[in-house]
């Protein structure tokens, strides 16, 4: 039996990945849980990938090793389908349902698949696709897109949404806490239908 809930988040540079990690890292810490992360992001600053490893328990490293994640949280379409060969059978991935493209495809002309081909080849998992850009607008901030997406994926985690809450609202600035509050909010109803 597997002692650790081991979530995977990842994402674009400059979506708030690792404040997502942040937010779960200190929620674990709000219940006195042990947890463990690490974070690659190499040239997140350009575009480019960047991926949070999240282990809640256990007593192993702080990686989660191919086909072992119980959940991934992707702040991007494609990224979902990149880190997919991360999930366990049965596991979750909860996705935001767009794509933010480098300028380098375009200029590369590298075929790019559709968001249905990539929610279609993403169909062998239990999926959930959040329009997290548009629940971001309507809560007054596409930038709490993050948040959007932490709302949606509290009712999946092993941790009390009472926790979350106090996570982030320890960790966004404090001139933006009502929007973020109503970001979480609005991804956690749409997370709720998954």
């Amino acid at each position: 039996m597997k002692e650790s809930y081991d979530i995977l988040v990842v994402g674009i540079g400059g979506q708030g990945t690792i404040l997502a990690s942040n937010i779960l890292g200190e929620a674990c810490m709000i219940e006195n849980r042990p947890v463990k992360g690490a974070e690659t992001h190499g040239m997140a600053q350009r575009g480019g990938s960047v991926e949070s490893h999240i282990r809640i328990g256990g007593t192993f490293g702080p990686l989660i090793a191919p086909g072992t994640a119980d959940l991934i949280i992707a702040f991007d379409l494609l990224e979902a389908l990149r880190y997919s060969y991360y999930l366990r059978p049965g596991g979750k991935i909860i996705t935001n349902g767009r794509m933010v493209l480098p300028t380098s495809v375009f200029t590369q002309g590298i075929l790019v698949p559709t968001d249905q081909e990539i929610i279609g080849r993403l169909s062998e998992y239990e999926l959930c696709v959040i329009d997290a850009e548009g629940l971001a607008r309507q809560a007054g901030s596409p930038l709490t897109q993050n948040i959007v997406m932490m709302g949606a994926a509290s009712q999946f985690l092993p941790l009390k949404t009472e926790s979350i809450v106090q996570s982030v609202s320890r960790l966004v600035p404090p001139k933006t806490l009502d929007i973020n509050m109503k970001a979480f909010e609005l991804g956690r109803k749409a997370g709720s239908s998954c």
